[in-house]
């Protein structure tokens, strides 16, 4: 399944307001887009509401649905894990497509956060990505503290 749909307008930021975060955690995300070789888009998403905070990423790919989709398959891990006994930090979680790599990435900095990453599967390195992901991570944790 790919989370394509028609532009209905042109990419804008996320409108402050409920649900939304505060603008340096967008200039935060965006910096992943930008500076994580191979990544198409990435969402902040809360997983106890299920909202995107923030996005980043072109206008035809639906972050908020890929981002709603992957907080169920992240629920549905930690659940897992909690069944069998597993009393382990869930670090992140791959998913392989034909032409994309998804990486749901749970923020270690203590808020109910979710990282959603989407990458190119044929321009991505995921062991560098990984790495960058970490450095990333302690800035979008301290941006969503401040």
């Amino acid at each position: 399944m790919r989370f394509f749909k028609k532009p209905a307008a042109p990419p804008t930021p996320d409108e402050d307001g409920p649900g939304s975060a505060p603008p340096n955690v967008s200039v935060a995300l965006a910096a992943v887009v930008d500076g994580v070789q191979g990544v198409i888009a990435a969402a902040v998403i809360d997983h106890e509401t299920g909202l995107a905070l923030a996005t980043a990423g072109p206008a035809d790919l639906d972050l908020k649905t890929a981002g709603a989709g992957h907080l169920e398959v992240f629920r549905a891990e930690r659940d897992l894990l909690a069944v069998l006994g597993i009393d382990d930090r869930l670090e992140d979680i791959l998913i392989t497509l034909g032409s994309q790599y998804h990486l749901i990435r749970p923020l270690a900095a203590g808020q109910p956060l979710l990282l959603s990453i989407v990458f190119d599967r044929a321009r991505a390195n995921l062991g560098l990505a990984r790495h960058h992901l970490r450095d990333v991570e302690a800035r979008l944790g301290a941006a969503v503290a401040d």
